[in-house]
């Protein structure tokens, strides 16, 4: 159910969420970071999605493998450990990498409920007068941030494959 939950609804609604709607669920008096709440909320979101993806390659497993565990005499909790988990988070490499991505990427959104992130700490610089000549170069350097970022996290994913590569 959380899963579904989460995954049905937008990231910005998560944030408008923690950001308006969970305070007024709170004890009078008290009253968490904003910042707190946003990271919780993009926290579950990424979450939920990250299990999907764990599951999808419980589910990709052969059938033949918790045989193979049942038939030397594992039992559930060792056939996991031992047999289905390391395939299984090996093959699910490459998509929670790129969910990863997505969910750093998705940190800009922040700005919606008021919160500041690098592009928003740009767009006020930009509005002091003696930069603002300088759109172009100050956006282009925060998608080069952006890029250098994305680019050595799939580099790290690419090298991590590889290591754990058994030629199968």
């Amino acid at each position: 159910v959380y899963i579904e939950l989460i995954r049905g609804v937008p990231l910005i609604s998560l944030l408008f969420m923690s950001s308006v709607v969970f305070p007024l669920f709170l004890p009078e008096g008290v009253s968490l970071n904003a910042i707190l709440r946003a990271q919780v909320a993009i926290i579950l979101f990424t979450a939920a999605y990250i299990a999907e993806v764990v599951r999808g390659g419980l589910q990709g497993m052969s059938k033949g493998q918790y045989e193979a565990a049942e038939a030397i005499g594992l039992n559930y909790v060792h056939t996991m450990r031992l047999i289905i988990l390391p395939q299984a988070l090996k093959i699910v490499i490459p998509p929670s990498v790129s969910i990863l991505i997505s969910a750093f990427k998705d940190t800009s959104l922040v700005v919606i409920i008021a919160l500041y992130d690098l592009l928003k700490t740009t767009q006020s610089i930009l509005g002091d007068p003696r930069w603002m000549g300088f759109s172009a170069e100050a956006y282009l350097f925060v998608a080069m941030i952006y890029f250098i970022c994305c680019f050595y996290m799939s580099n790290f994913s690419r090298k991590l494959e590889r290591e754990l590569d058994t030629g199968l």
